[in-house]
């Protein structure tokens, strides 16, 4: 099942967010591109862990839920500096310091990588260990937890199904 792939209406659906809501100094930005005839979403900039930060990410709530049977994420995405995470939200997740983390691998070329609900731990007090994804309600592109230039870009974001 195809969740996003940038096309119209994108920039509506998917926020900017920085360490800088929490007195952090990461720097950074996203915007929406097109290559090859295809749209994708990059995230670029300078994450500092000083001061209490380290990230800077592009988020996207879910208007409708994930399916029961569904089994993780597959994405292509291409980056430097890497690696980077995805970051998952659910109605459970009240405080900002909570959510479920995975990591993937970037390339300076486009990369399919495929990540199960499995490969998500969870992040923060109070959490279960296990996901649900009927839970899910926004996913992050995240450049997250130690200082470096970040560019990470995203083309595809497909639910992968049993």
């Amino acid at each position: 099942m195809l969740l996003e792939d940038f096309s119209d209406g994108a920039e509506r659906r998917w926020q900017y967010l920085s360490d800088r809501v929490m007195g952090g100094v990461s720097d950074g930005g996203a915007v929406i591109g097109q290559e090859d005839g295809a749209r994708f979403a990059l995230l670029a900039g300078d994450v500092s862990t000083a001061n209490n930060g380290g990230f800077i990410q592009l988020r996207r709530d879910l208007v409708t839920a994930l399916p029961a049977n569904s089994t993780g994420l597959e994405m292509t995405v291409r980056g430097r500096n890497g690696p980077y995470f995805v970051h998952l939200r659910t109605r459970d997740t009240r405080r900002p310091w909570q959510f479920y983390q995975a990591q993937f691998p970037t390339s300076e070329g486009w990369t399919d990588v495929a990540l199960t609900w499995a490969d998500f731990s969870a992040k923060g007090r109070g959490l279960t260990a296990t996901l649900a994804p009927t839970d899910i309600v926004s996913i992050g592109l995240v450049a997250y937890g130690r200082d470096h230039a970040a560019e990470v870009a995203i083309r595809s974001i497909t639910v992968t199904q049993d």
